[in-house]
């Protein structure tokens, strides 16, 4: 039997599939499907704060759910596995807004679990986040306690994931497990390029590499409130975002955009190695977008010297389908009605049960 695995991140440059096998969580197929143009539009939208309505967002929320089931089923095929040898379906869905704190603190990811379950005919573990929000978490980072139950060991190691945001996952021998969210990954440096360039990610680094950082614009950064809070914390494209940076540029007039490009690579690696400095890490394994990102793991080396730094391969996992697989892994918890949070890292007052299952019902149509 297996268990599917999706992941789509605030980068939006794909939908991450893993099918993996129930019992070891190793994976048997993985691919990337593209998120199609208009699609991507439609969500920046929301992201980026332009006006909406609950029509769009209700007609989003289904766009996302037909494209999910659409490509789990070509996946499937690809594969050669049956629907039926599926267990469950885990699935992030697409995160619009996260607000894990103030009066008022909620999560939003759209892509109707129930349509995905009728269109593939397989069970759909959905809505994780907001469970551990409802005891007091800031509904993420999950994915530490998948770290933690398949690469904890006897270094002092640190999981990196280098999406949309950087996360990072501490596990040190009879210690609690700590995750957090570092700040950026590769968001502003994508959203830069594109604005500049019209593509949509550096490829490894190499526009950045061109430039050169401006340490006061980077040190004007780092000086966010973000970077210097305590953990559990959590963050997004809600608060970094070029809205967000344009005023700090304005300040920088001379500087080309190639130079803005580094120094926004540079803010990424300095603001990874924070937490690898605070936390005493030994090695540290990447994965995500990021790690592709030749300049930024140069910069990572630089900036830690003494840290051995590879990507999770070396611990014998895909550095690009870790997410997918992690969401496997929560449906695989979900549906053996399994606490899959870690208080300490989401700061949730207990361990409890995440997210919901929606089963597809017999007369369900396969499309």
């Amino acid at each position: 039997m297996y268990y599917i695995g999706l992941m789509s991140g605030t980068s939006l440059d794909g939908l991450d599939i893993a099918i993996v096998h129930a019992d070891s969580m190793r994976s048997h197929y993985c691919t990337t499907v593209p998120m199609p143009g208009d699609l991507k539009c439609a969500i920046e939208a929301i992201y980026l704060g332009q006006a909406t309505n609950l029509r769009q967002i209700g007609e989003l929320d289904h766009r996302i759910a037909l494209h999910y089931a659409q490509a789990i089923n070509q996946t499937l095929k690809a594969a050669q596995v049956s629907a039926d040898n599926v267990s469950a379906i885990g699935s992030h869905g697409q995160t619009v807004y996260h607000q894990p704190e103030g009066p008022w603190p909620f999560t939003m990811q759209l892509g109707d679990a129930n349509i995905v379950a009728a269109r593939t005919g397989i069970p759909v573990a959905a809505d994780f986040r907001r469970m551990d929000m409802a005891v007091g978490g800031q509904g993420a980072p999950l994915v530490p306690a998948f770290h933690q139950a398949m690469f904890a060991g006897c270094q002092h190691r640190a999981i990196i994931n280098i999406g949309g945001i950087a996360n990072i996952t501490v596990l040190k021998p009879q210690q609690a497990t700590l995750g957090y969210d570092t700040g950026p990954g590769n968001m502003l440096m994508n959203e830069w390029i594109e604005k500049q360039k019209g593509i949509q990610y550096d490829e490894s680094g190499n526009w950045a590499a061109s430039g050169r950082p401006c340490e006061p614009l980077v040190q004007e950064l780092l000086l966010h409130r973000y970077f210097a809070a305590n953990p559990p914390k959590s963050t997004g494209r809600e608060l970094f975002n070029l809205t967000w940076l344009t005023p700090y540029l304005d300040q920088y007039p001379q500087l080309s955009p190639a130079d803005i490009q580094a120094s926004l690579l540079e803010l990424t690696s300095r603001s990874i190695t924070l937490s690898l400095e605070q936390q005493q890490i030994e090695a540290a394994y990447l994965c995500g977008g990021g790690c592709h990102n030749h300049a930024l793991v140069r910069r990572l080396k630089a900036h830690n010297p003494k840290v051995s730094i590879a990507t999770t391969q070396a611990l014998g996992i895909d550095p690009d389908y870790v997410e997918a697989i992690a969401f496997a892994w929560l449906a695989k918890q979900r549906v053996g009605q399994e606490a899959a949070n870690l208080p300490v890292v989401t700061g949730a007052n207990s361990a409890v049960i995440l997210g919901g299952l929606y089963r597809a019902s017999a007369n369900s149509t396969r499309k």
